[in-house]
C-alpha cells in the first residue's frame, strides 16, 4: 500500500486539476485498510460542506456501516477547518494527521481549536506538518495560478 498521505496528496492535486482547492483526504480502518479517499467538491457539488474530509468520512461510515468511526485515522494535506474539524469530534476518530497548516482557516491548531474547546465530546490523536512542504508547495501554485493564470 502506499503511504497514505502520498494518496491524500494525489487526491489534492486531481482536485486541483478539476478547479477545486487541493484539499485530499484519506481514512484508514482500525486495521490500516483504506475505506475512503477523496478530494474537495465543492465546486462541483455547489455545495460548500464537500470538504475532502466531510466526503472521506461519509464514505468511511457507509463502508463500515455506522456514524462513528472508532479506531480509525484521517490523513488530510491541510489542517481541518473547524466544521471539518467538528466532523471529525462527532465521528470519533481515533487519529488525525495533517499535512499544512492553515493560520487562516485551520480549526485544530489555530482559529476555533476545535479540539481544546469544553463542548469537545471527543479528541482524537493529533499529529500535524507531515508531508507540509508538498501540500503547501500544492496550495501556493493553485492560488497563484488563479492570481495570473499564466503562471
Amino acid at each position: 500500500m502506499s503511504n497514505p498521505m502520498d494518496m491524500a496528496l494525489e487526491a489534492a492535486e486531481a482536485a486541483a486539476g478539476r478547479g477545486e482547492v487541493p484539499v485530499g483526504a484519506v481514512v484508514l480502518g482500525p486495521d490500516g485498510r483504506v475505506l475512503a479517499v477523496a478530494g474537495n467538491e465543492v465546486e462541483a457539488r455547489h455545495d460548500p460542506t464537500a470538504h475532502a474530509e466531510i466526503l472521506a468520512i461519509r464514505a468511511a461510515a457507509q463502508q463500515l456501516g455506522s456514524p462513528r468511526l472508532e479506531g480509525c485515522e484521517i490523513i488530510v494535506t491541510l489542517e481541518p477547518c473547524p466544521m471539518c474539524a467538528t466532523a471529525i469530534s462527532f465521528a470519533r476518530v481515533r487519529r488525525l494527521e495533517f499535512a499544512a497548516y492553515d493560520a487562516k482557516g485551520g480549526g485544530v491548531e489555530h482559529g476555533a481549536r476545535v479540539f481544546t474547546q469544553p463542548t469537545c465530546h471527543h479528541r482524537p490523536e493529533i499529529v500535524g506538518g507531515v508531508q507540509a512542504e508538498k501540500a503547501e508547495a500544492l496550495l501556493k501554485q493553485f492560488f497563484a495560478t488563479l492570481r495570473d493564470p499564466k503562471s
